[in-house]
């Protein structure tokens, strides 16, 4: 079971302001100028909605989710429900993120957090990392390839989701 990074401490905080300003239709960017939505997934054993503020990656015309404080309940959630709602302004969008294998997530993280983008330093590792580095944090920090939940799986992804 990949291990979670330690979340900090202003960060409960920081998302229900964001939560908020979200909801009033106020359209924010987070560090990077990443857009910021209102990620919505149904609770793995709950069922009820769960919500919260996320920013997403947009790399080589393609958007990705990523988590810089490890496996943590949004992800768990996600992996159960396997769908979600993006919302930002008045629009909302069914999404389904798809978890990518190690070997493909490695490159977007390791993209980002050669970028410089002020979260990288939560994922534990610089710019300069070895290889073996980027190999462990691509395992322990999940990234989602984000796609409209009316596209068709990639084979790679289904391969993945199998194992």
């Amino acid at each position: 079971m990949a291990k979670n990074s330690k979340i900090p401490w202003f960060l409960p905080t920081a998302n229900k302001m964001v939560s908020t300003l979200l909801r009033m239709g106020v359209k924010l960017n987070g560090p990077g100028k990443s857009p910021m939505y209102l990620f919505t997934v149904r609770g793995r054993k709950s069922g009820q909605l769960r919500t919260t503020p996320v920013a997403i990656l947009e790399q080589n015309g393609n958007r990705y989710l990523m988590t810089p404080y490890g496996v943590v309940d949004w992800v768990r959630n996600v992996r159960a429900a396997g769908e979600a709602t993006f919302t930002r302004g008045r629009h909302a969008e069914q999404i389904r993120p798809i978890e990518l294998p190690a070997s493909e997530a490695l490159p977007v993280l390791k993209r980002f957090i050669e970028s410089g983008n002020p979260i990288a330093k939560f994922f534990g590792v610089n710019a300069g990392a070895s290889l073996e580095d980027f190999e462990q944090l691509a395992s322990t920090h999940p990234v989602f390839l984000l796609q409209s939940a009316t596209s068709p799986v990639p084979a790679s992804a289904r391969q993945a989701q199998s194992a």
